[in-house]
């Protein structure tokens, strides 16, 4: 399971557009929607402290909330934030209505071991990292913080798929037409020393 659960304290917003958005960024709050779940948007505002510190925090889009909305607590998965291209502060939230089994489709980091394992890194290979998040299906409840990509006894020319990860139980990837590539062992741009690249192979 990802994150620990968090709640955000929101109101309704009255009024929506870009004059009331300034005004409620003026406040300290921002605009964020709650949608999905076959009900209607819910438009709210939260405080822009709060949700700046938990994305900053890691596992934002990975982590289940609940949101109380004038004392009603909705559980949600933030599906998406917009940040001022400036000066860096959230700008707006997409909050997705949830429950426990409820299925959505998120973009889970890959974590990378045993990097000291790999014969090929040990000669000078470079891990050539193709994707940094793979998209998987999951249940609402149960998203993974991340996934493991285990690097051991890989050579200079060798990758890691998707089909080498164990995925946690009720995930699977959302591509499913291929066995698509997670990284790769790259020869440096100087290449490996011969006698090493000997040695490795022993």
């Amino acid at each position: 399971m990802s994150h620990e659960t968090y709640e955000l304290k929101a109101e309704t917003r009255e009024r929506v557009g870009k004059g009331s958005s300034r005004e409620l960024r003026r406040n300290g709050l921002i605009p964020a929607v709650i949608y999905g779940d076959k009900q209607s948007p819910l438009a709210i505002a939260i405080s822009t402290k709060d949700v700046t510190q938990r994305i900053h925090a890691g596992g934002f889009k990975t982590t289940v909330a609940t949101i109380d909305v004038n004392g009603e607590k909705i559980k949600v998965l933030p599906k998406d934030f917009q940040l001022d291209p400036v000066r860096d502060f959230t700008m707006h939230v997409d909050f997705l209505r949830v429950s426990g089994n409820t299925h959505v489709v998120v973009e889970v980091p890959v974590h990378f071991i045993n990097e000291e394992k790999s014969p090929g890194i040990k000669i000078g290979g470079v891990l050539n990292v193709v994707r940094h998040a793979v998209e998987l299906h999951a249940s609402a409840g149960d998203i993974p913080e991340f996934i493991t990509a285990d690097l051991a006894g890989l050579k200079v020319g060798d990758g890691i798929h998707i089909s080498n990860i164990k995925l946690p139980k009720g995930t699977s990837p959302v591509i499913t037409d291929r066995d698509f590539t997670i990284a790769t062992i790259a020869t440096p741009a100087g290449g490996v020393k011969e006698e090493e690249a000997e040695a490795s192979e022993e």
